[in-house]
């Protein structure tokens, strides 16, 4: 009986052995993590990193941030640092660029980026415009973050698209992040700048989970603004977009991939600067082009794209015209069936790379 004791008590130490050399020789695996929750240990992290970094918005202490993106942080950091503002944007707008020319390094969160109307000329004549007026001297290190883009049923006055409009701005860089690695690297680098950053959000993509490798959940992670990233390798036609619009695109691909149409999906992550180069080389590969943009189609983000394809190297690749997929040139309706209508679905996608194609 004691040497049959001995025997299994040496068998099962030798299986423990077996099985602490694989769990320690295998990776481990990628984790799931919302855009949400990204954001948020973007902002714990930096905040912890920085002693001069901090967040002021409406509701973002005490209730956790309008979407919770900023949960827990004012318990860990303190009325200091996370400050709930009354609800004027100009104000606190104007506090968080103050703050930036004296030293610190804000966070100013939008309850939404239609609210930054309000404060408008103190993100372009105060924040964009300082370091060029100074000659260098007086830089501005803010970021201004928080939902933009169309939502769900709240209308006309609340669903906007503001790449365009901040893209348009020299001394803003404007980054439009999709995936939850996006947002995470995006927000990171975005902090560290020493120049006003628009952070453009989507609602609709604070709750979505996305895989997250070991080296994108590490505290060093950072993802270069500028820097356009292929979600999806294709040959017949180059389709580029930002945020959300992202999704539809994959989802369109994956249909197309089915009829034997392979689509190269650039997800831009940075409106301004503007990666041109990522995507001359895949329309010098693909020899198609179409955009995708949740925004208004004049002057948009779309338009710039396929203007800068025509006047640089890529545009003698090009065997069909380009093609611009954007929302309807309308203030949003509230019916959901027409709100449905005036934003880009995956049909869209699929019928304007057909017809570019002329599949």
């Amino acid at each position: 009986m004691a040497s049959l004791r001995c025997l299994l008590r040496s068998g099962k130490t030798a299986v423990r052995a077996v099985l602490r050399r694989e769990f320690h020789g295998t990776p481990p695996a990628a984790v799931q993590v919302t855009v949400r929750d990204a954001l948020n240990q973007a902002m714990d992290e930096e905040l912890e990193r920085d002693e001069r970094v901090f967040l002021l918005g409406e509701e973002v202490a005490q209730y956790d941030g309008a979407y919770k993106v900023s949960r827990g942080l004012w318990k860990k950091y303190g009325d200091k640092r996370i400050i709930d503002t009354p609800i004027t944007e100009m104000g606190f707008a104007g506090i968080a660029v103050g703050a930036a020319m004296a030293g610190l390094r804000p966070i100013c969160e939008f309850m939404t980026f239609n609210f930054s109307m309000q404060a408008i000329d103190q993100v372009i004549n105060s924040a964009a415009k300082t370091y060029y007026m100074s000659a260098g001297r007086q830089s501005v290190p803010i970021v201004f973050r928080g939902p933009n883009g169309a939502s769900a049923g709240v209308a006309a006055q609340h669903s906007q698209c503001f790449a365009a409009w901040y893209g348009h701005c020299p001394g803003l860089k404007v980054v439009s992040p999709w995936s939850a690695e996006d947002a995470r690297g995006l927000l990171k680098s975005a902090i560290r700048d020493d120049n006003p950053v628009v952070f453009l959000e989507n609602e609709l993509m604070y709750g979505v989970p996305f895989e997250m490798s070991e080296e994108s959940q590490s505290k060093d992670f950072l993802i270069p603004i500028g820097k356009a990233k292929i979600e999806r390798q294709g040959n017949h036609i180059t389709v580029v977009s930002h945020s959300r619009m992202v999704s539809l695109c994959l989802d369109a691909a994956a249909v197309l991939a089915k009829e034997g149409i392979e689509c190269e999906v650039i997800n831009m992550r940075t409106i301004r600067p503007l990666d041109a180069e990522a995507i001359e080389t895949s329309v010098m590969k693909t020899n198609h082009l179409i955009t995708v943009e949740g925004g208004w189609p004049q002057f948009g983000v779309g338009g710039e794209i396929l203007a800068r394809i025509m006047e640089g190297p890529a545009f003698n690749y090009l065997d069909a015209p380009a093609v611009r997929v954007t929302g309807v040139d309308i203030p949003m309706p509230y019916a959901k069936i027409l709100e449905d209508n005036s934003v880009p679905q995956i049909k869209d996608i699929i019928f304007s790379v057909k017809k570019t194609l002329n599949a």
